[in-house]
């Protein structure tokens, strides 16, 4: 396939790209021309316009330039020839312009200041320099002078004078003292532009001996100081009236009061001012005010905003800088500085000038005889710049005519040139702000065409990207270019090629199938030069799998993640980025080849972690940022304010949140006073608030301390605020708790929850204790007593009910009337015992007692219950009497009757009840005695199974070691049991109550029997005890039972029937080795097809089916 564009002078972009129009003339001036063909001169260096030089260095002034044939240089100094051989001091570079005077010998470096200008000339024309203007550079020392201490009140506003010696260039100024070390600039104290030091207002701390103000020369490397100056602040307050006296008024530092005041601006002065600035510098504004307090400023710009990306405050919002300022930004800019007792303005009206500047700047110009062509010149600046042209360093109105040219403003139009039409132009554009000068050449060549690439360049480019294949070429005039893919094939014109002026060939979106060789073709009418270049499309690097945001806590282990896909024939290099930067230095960090891991992870491990692959073609990156949250740090700055008897006002700085918004504010507090080292809770406040208005108590000696909460936890306490000690007042509350109970018959126990130190409210905390009896007409009685819980009250009647109440009070005064409670006088024991007692028996296990209650005066005292004694005291089967431990059961409360569970059947029992009070038990009642009735026995003691026959068994048991009543039989039920564990038929027996032993006879010989005995009594049967037994065997019919196995005819049969079988298998053998065959097997080989060959068996098992 072959590729085939023609570059035509006016070429259209393909679909997708904004048109472009090109003229010849522009197109011819893009080439560089080699410097083996003839062309005049070009400047490429020369020293800067304005020229600041070191005195003590030689002076080396730039200009070097290319030409063919070589250029040679002269200079003029000041408008006229420089002779440089009739100055030994100046010497010129070989094959060179640039000049070296060496005043570092002899000479000063202000013999040589002026105005030096370069020419460079060939036979085809000559090329100049700007003019440079050479200036040694001053440092000036300063100036002597005697300052006076300057004395002012404190709160005045204050100016200490900088003016530092005129120097070139113009000084850096700074203030320091003379330590070396910086004075602290703030919104009250700062620098202004000029240098000088503004105090908006003074604090006593201004004063000091050493305010100095320094100047640096940059380009001689010195520093000059002016003299101290000394401050002193005073505040007339403090004046006793011998210093007043002492003091006239002219000694004080101007004459404004130290109180506050509105803010007057201290520079600039007036209502409004001016200032110009020339498009491209930095525009600086500055208000500076004094007041009290210290004002504020703002900036406005009235007839427009402020450029958002070149606008700067610097100096505390003071000067206000515009970058790369243009025309646009003229206009009145308001500066407002505000206080609390006023505000007052300034309007700066600023102009923009401009020096000149290029709109077209004029380009070399290559043009083959005959041809046309232009040089344009155009600029512009403010005011608008003055146009003129110069040929050869002349100007043009006096060089030789020349038919092919003709002069239209700012265009020079060239018209059928020819080769003496070669010159240099030179453009000057000019305003009273300063000029601009371009040196352009008109070369007139007949050249060939040539193509500078190198051949069979290899070009490689990533998939879906765009591809740029050079071809830089020279030829004149200018020559055609056509571009070819691969070696033959007609000329192809699509639109996803492009053809630059400079001869590029563009693949906008390259393709797999993009790949192979393309040829360039250069033609003009002189010739035809071609080159061939190689493309080769790479797939592009991807990452796959992208490290993903993570948000860990402080202490922990992080990874991220990053997998690379790229082309095979490429090496990719991943690195890892930390906020576009290296990782830090440190062994917490590990990379391998997909992750980075990031151990004991700190708060600055936080931020944008990068992952970048990177190959020779292309570079992909995938970020993820790491959150690093914890418990937040604690706040800060705890500050009490609006101080008053029951609250306070405290106020704080959160700490840093650590990435976990703040929820909530915790308020703890100490009393100093009464509880030292303990913290209370206070309160709680939403994550928002940094103020809380927090209750108080009076005379506590309160500290607070803060804590913050987010969604990991609480920080640490913060430090504790300051003290603060509220004002005693009297108790707000009384002790709680109040009882009143007697400890003996005759007094009354009065005791309550004191209050704590915190509720004391106040010193000489006391208790106030009243008692009097419920139902009697008595006054109060009263006692005072000190901090105590208890007070006793003697000689009072037996369990009378009291009214009681307990007072709070302290040296401020009385609590609040307290509440009346409800007490007893002592309890004694009751005097009387239950009456009517019965008792009805429920079950053997189960009895109902009755009573009747007894009078409650009786009592004496707080009803407790009944309490019932029983005891078993005789058994009804053996009339033995023994003594059994007594038993009780309380019944809380009045009930007068209660269950006795638990009894053991057929049993004789006893019982009496008593009331209970608070003191103790009253006297029993009479003793009621009661029977229960016969229950089931339990289980027999034990059974055993002894003398075992061919048919008999023998049983054994001891009775039941609870009978609950008169044992009427046993019973005995049994089973045989098989070989499988089958049971057989069951057989039941009665057995006498006397008896202990009995015989089983007519069993069966060798027969596991099973046995379920149990004893009954009246009241039925009880719980059944097993067992198993086996009868024994008859030995006369075991010894008719022979083994078989161990019988002489049953072992020769076997050996017989094994020998017939080994015969057997001898004789199989023997017929299979002699190519023995099965009949069916013989008449296929009898009837075998000739076609169909037998098969082979391989192994002499049955084969196997084989395709």
């Amino acid at each position: 396939m072959q590729l085939k564009i023609m570059m035509p002078k006016k070429k259209h972009l393909s679909a997708g790209r904004a048109p472009l129009i090109l003229f010849l003339c522009q197109m011819i001036s893009a080439l560089e021309v080699p410097l083996d063909l003839v062309q005049p001169p070009t400047i490429t260096q020369q020293s800067p316009k304005d020229y600041i030089i070191d005195p003590r260095e030689n002076i080396v002034i730039q200009c070097e330039a290319k030409g063919k044939p070589p250029p040679s240089f002269s200079w003029t100094r000041n408008g006229t020839h420089f002779d440089i051989d009739k100055d030994p001091l100046v010497t010129m570079k070989s094959g060179s312009g640039t000049l070296t005077v060496n005043i570092m010998s002899e000479g000063k470096a202000e013999t040589y200041e002026g105005v030096y200008q370069c020419t460079a000339r060939n036979e085809r024309g000559a090329a100049i320099s700007n003019n440079i203007v050479i200036r040694p550079s001053r440092s000036p020392l300063w100036t002597k002078e005697k300052l006076e201490r300057i004395t002012l009140r404190n709160g005045q506003s204050l100016v200490l004078p900088c003016r530092p010696p005129v120097g070139l260039p113009p000084p850096i100024i700074f203030w320091m003292d003379n330590s070396f070390q910086r004075l602290p600039q703030s919104e009250r104290v700062s620098q202004g532009l000029n240098g000088d030091l503004y105090f908006s207002n003074v604090l006593p701390e201004d004063t000091r001996e050493d305010y100095i103000c320094y100047a640096r020369f940059n380009h001689t490397q010195t520093i000059q100081q002016k003299q101290p100056i000394s401050v002193k602040v005073i505040s007339v307050d403090e004046l006793n009236d011998t210093i007043a006296a002492n003091l006239s008024d002219t000694e004080f530092y101007g004459a404004k009061s130290h109180r506050e005041r509105p803010p007057t601006f201290l520079t600039p002065e007036g209502n409004a001012s001016r200032k110009e600035e020339l498009r491209g510098n930095v525009l600086s504004l500055e208000c500076i005010a004094e007041g009290l307090p210290t004002p504020i400023i703002y900036w406005i710009k009235e007839d427009g905003t402020l450029p958002i990306n070149r606008t700067f405050y610097r100096n505390f919002k003071k000067t206000l800088q515009i970058v790369q300022v243009t025309e646009a930004d003229s206009g009145n800019y308001q500066c407002v500085a505000k206080n609390a007792l006023g505000a007052v303005h300034h309007i700066i009206s600023v102009t923009v000038k401009a020096a000149p500047y290029w709109i077209i700047a004029p380009q070399n110009l290559v043009l083959s005889p005959g041809e046309d062509g232009t040089l344009i010149c155009r600029a512009n600046g403010n005011p608008k710049p003055r146009i003129s042209w110069l040929l050869n360093g002349v100007l043009i109105e006096i060089a030789p005519d020349d038919p092919s040219r003709k002069i239209d403003g700012d265009t020079i139009i060239f018209s059928n040139v020819q080769e003496r039409s070669s010159a240099v132009y030179q453009c000057n554009a000019s305003n009273e702000y300063g000029y601009l000068l371009a040196n352009a050449f008109v070369n007139v060549l007949a050249e060939p065409p040539r193509i500078f690439t190198s051949a069979d360049t290899l070009y490689q480019v990533i998939a879906n990207r765009p591809a740029l294949l050079d071809c830089a070429f020279f030829g004149s005039p200018l020559p055609t270019i056509e571009w070819f893919k691969g070696a033959k094939g007609s000329a192809l014109h699509e639109d996803i090629y492009v053809l630059h002026e400079n001869g590029t060939l563009e693949i906008p979106v390259a393709q797999k199938d993009s790949t192979g060789t393309y040829t360039c073709v250069a033609r003009n009418k002189l010739g035809m030069a071609k080159n061939d270049i190689h493309l080769e499309i790479k797939d592009p690097t991807r990452i796959i799998k992208q490290p993903e945001y993570a948000v860990v806590q402080r202490g922990s282990t992080v990874s991220f993640e990053c997998i690379v896909k790229h082309d095979h024939t490429l090496i990719p290099t991943v690195t890892w980025l930390k906020d576009h930067g290296e990782l830090p230095s440190d062994g917490r960090f590990t990379v391998d080849k997909d992750h980075l891991v990031v151990a004991d992870v700190s708060d600055d491990d936080g931020g944008t972690y990068t992952c970048v692959a990177n190959t020779t073609l292309d570079s992909v990156s995938a970020s993820a940022v790491l959150s690093v949250v914890d418990v937040p740090s604690p706040p800060f700055d705890l500050e009490l304010t609006d101080q008053l008897d029951r609250s306070v006002q405290l106020s704080w700085t959160p700490g840093d949140d650590n990435n976990s918004p703040i929820t909530k504010f915790i308020i703890e507090y100490e009393d100093a006073m009464h509880e030292p080292g303990l913290w209370h809770h206070q309160t709680e406040v939403p994550g928002a608030q940094t103020t809380a208005q927090l209750k108080l108590s009076p005379y506590v000696n309160y500290s607070f301390r803060v804590m913050a909460v987010n969604s990991l936890g609480r920080s640490l306490p913060s430090e504790a605020s300051e003290q603060y000690l509220t004002k005693a007042a009297e108790p707000d509350k009384n002790p709680t708790a109040v009882e009143g109970l007697g400890s003996e018959p005759d007094n009354l126990v009065i005791t309550w929850k004191p209050l704590n130190g915190f509720e004391s409210n106040g010193p000489g905390l006391q208790y106030k204790v009243s008692w009097r009896q419920k139902d009697g007409d008595d006054e109060w009685t009263s006692m005072v007593v000190a901090d105590v819980s208890k007070y006793i009250v003697s000689g009072t009647p037996t369990f009378v009910p009291y009214l009681i109440k307990v007072q709070a009070l302290n040296d401020a005064g009385f609590a609040p009337e307290p509440a009346v409670v409800l007490g007893h006088s002592g309890e004694d024991l009751p005097m009387v015992a239950p009456g009517n007692v019965h008792v009805n028996v429920v079950n053997s296990t189960l009895a109902e007692v009755h009573w009747d209650p007894v009078p409650l005066k009786s009592i004496r005292g707080h009803l407790q219950g009944y309490r019932i004694y029983y005891w078993k005291a005789q058994s009804s089967s053996t009339r033995n009497r023994r003594h059994i431990e007594k038993k009780i059961l309380t019944f809380q409360g009045s009930k007068t009757h209660g269950m006795l569970p638990g009894l053991e059947p057929f049993s004789h029992y006893t019982l009496n009840v008593r009331v209970v009070n608070g003191k103790g038990e009253g006297p029993a009642s009479a003793d009621r005695v009661f029977n229960t009735p016969e229950g089931v026995p339990s289980a027999p003691s034990s059974l055993k199974i002894i003398n075992p026959t061919l048919d008999s068994l023998t049983l054994e048991w001891e009775p039941p070691s609870h009978p609950n009543g008169i044992l009427t039989e046993y019973t005995l039920k049994y089973q045989p049991i098989n070989s499988t564990h089958e049971l057989g038929p069951l057989v039941d027996l009665k057995i006498p109550a006397n008896k202990t032993r009995w015989t089983l006879k007519n069993l069966n010989f060798s027969t596991r029997y099973k046995f379920y005995f149990y004893a009954q009594t009246a009241a039925g049967s009880g719980s059944q005890i097993t067992e198993e037994a086996i009868t024994t065997v008859d030995e006369a019919m075991a010894s008719r039972q022979v083994d078989i196995a161990t019988q002489g005819w049953f072992i020769g049969l076997m050996c017989a029937v094994a020998l017939l079988i080994l015969i057997l298998l001898i004789v199989c053998f023997i017929r299979r080795n002699k190519g023995g065959k099965y009949p069916v097997k013989e008449k296929e080989d009898a009837h075998a097809d000739p076609e169909i060959q037998p098969m082979k068996e391989d192994d002499g098992t049955f084969g196997e089916y084989r395709q």
